[in-house]
């Protein structure tokens, strides 16, 4: 099975296709002790449907709003900002994620605010393709017509993180790779059972001091 070589592409065949992600190069250094645990990640994604869905949300009796679909798209924008607002407006219909935010300008979704949205008590299963994989058909879409990445700056920004992911703690967050000339991220060691909490304070510190370093569309990548 193909995918596209986009850096979104790769990151579905490395979810998808092959669920623990053991390509990253584990750098060494001890445990760090706050932000480690066993289990607990936001569940990675698998695979969808090309019409986007309309929101449907009418309640019945008083007060019952209807769910917003993502604000209309600025001037210009791409295929990819149409793809992405279509599989927004899918996790907001049916995906289970009324809250879902809209994509950013530039098409890429906004993974601070997604992963803020996962992270509350029973809301993390689905965050990435709605519950029940409904909307994987749509995630692929878009991931089919996103914009060709400079591969070599992004393994230079997701290298950047790496370090300073742990330079501010996060001591075995390991490096991204290049394999056949792709950006294949790093992060933690062990994906299929996590070492680190994604959640726990040290982590969110961590990742505030270091979001700079990745390149818009690079955030939900490492």
């Amino acid at each position: 099975m193909s995918f596209p070589t986009t850096t979104a592409g790769l990151r579905l065949a490395a979810l998808v296709a092959v669920p623990v992600l053991a390509l990253s190069v584990a750098c060494g250094g001890s445990d760090d002790a706050a932000g480690t645990r066993s289990h607990d990640a936001i569940a990675d994604v698998p695979s969808p449907k090309t019409e986007p869905s309309t929101d449907t949300d009418t309640g019945t009796g008083t007060g019952a709003e209807k769910e917003t679909a993502p604000s209309a798209k600025p001037a210009g924008k791409s295929a990819f900002y149409d793809a992405q607002v279509a599989f927004v407006q899918c996790m907001r219909s049916k995906g289970g994620y009324k809250d879902y935010p809209d994509p950013k300008l530039s098409g890429h979704l906004d993974w601070t605010k997604i992963n803020e949205i996962g992270s509350r008590p029973g809301r993390n299963e689905g965050i990435k393709a709605g519950k029940n994989n409904v909307c994987v058909e749509e995630l692929q879409a878009a991931m089919a017509v996103e914009p060709k990445r400079d591969q070599q700056k992004a393994y230079e920004s997701m290298l950047a993180h790496a370090q300073c992911m742990r330079d501010n703690g996060i001591s075995r967050f390991t490096n991204p790779v290049m394999s056949g000339g792709n950006a294949i991220p790093g992060g933690d060691p062990n994906p299929g059972s996590p070492v680190y909490d994604r959640e726990s304070p040290a982590y969110k510190e961590a990742r505030e001091a270091c979001k700079a370093k990745l390149l818009d569309g690079l955030d939900g990548m490492q």
